[in-house]
């Protein structure tokens, strides 16, 4: 999953991030929130079933489901709740246009504030305080941007050199790739001439580990391809 990025003044004050965040919501644009976990199904007959998975404290209840039902000209739904939700949320599910988006703010301008002031906004979640015009923790924005893309570099070692730290081979993390994934994104023809592979790093249980095709790698491993004799 990939994250948005929204830059924001440090000089100036923190309601100018309520105001994006309203501007945002008011077109059904929900930041770092997931979809709620509503079962929605509408029927041809039998009425609105209403189930409660989870017990609901923010709002919701088979009346309030039933009311907005009837709002929307709804007159037969099956209705599951898995987690406690508002009915704002569940207004949600039912319009079924809503953007769930994961935002990382950036505050620019550090560098004009002072330590009480930082202090406050280290509070807040999804945050990263930059200086671009004294480069101050750009680095910990990059790592920030890096691990919330869910990426994994893997750098390849050809037999009797170094590694090649300046081009890793990038994977996504999601899928667990695997040795075999890192070879087709070298070169789709390397698995016919695959033998095994050495790797060092997190993944392996001993630097370097004897690996099938199949072996799970982890981020900033290196990788030694054997091909057959």
């Amino acid at each position: 999953m990939q994250s948005n990025l929204i830059v924001l003044d440090s000089a100036k004050p923190v309601t100018h991030k309520k105001i994006i965040e309203a501007e945002l919501h008011s077109f059904g644009i929900r930041i770092n929130q997931e979809p709620p976990k509503v079962k929605f199904v509408k029927k041809e007959n039998g009425g609105i079933g209403y189930q409660e998975i989870v017990t609901q404290t923010k709002g919701m209840s088979a009346d309030a489901a039933r009311l907005v039902c009837k709002e929307y000209k709804i007159s037969c739904a099956e209705i599951i709740l898995r987690e406690d939700i508002t009915v704002d949320q569940f207004i949600d599910v039912i319009e079924a246009n809503r953007a769930y988006v994961p935002v990382l703010y950036v505050f620019n301008k550090i560098d004009a504030l002072t330590i009480e002031e930082l202090d406050i906004l280290d509070q807040m979640p999804n945050y990263v305080p930059i200086s671009s015009q004294h480069k101050w923790n750009l680095e910990e924005l990059m790592e920030e941007i890096w691990n919330r893309c869910h990426m994994l570099r893997i750098y390849t070692k050809p037999k009797g050199q170094i590694p090649d730290y300046d081009e890793p081979v990038i994977l996504h993390s999601a899928t667990n790739p695997t040795v075999e994934q890192f070879c087709n994104r070298l070169h789709r023809s390397i698995m016919a001439e695959f033998s095994h592979a050495f790797v060092w790093g997190r993944s392996a249980k001993h630097q370097p580990q004897r690996c099938g095709k199949d072996h799970v790698l982890m981020d900033e491993d290196i990788v030694q391809i054997c091909k057959k004799v």
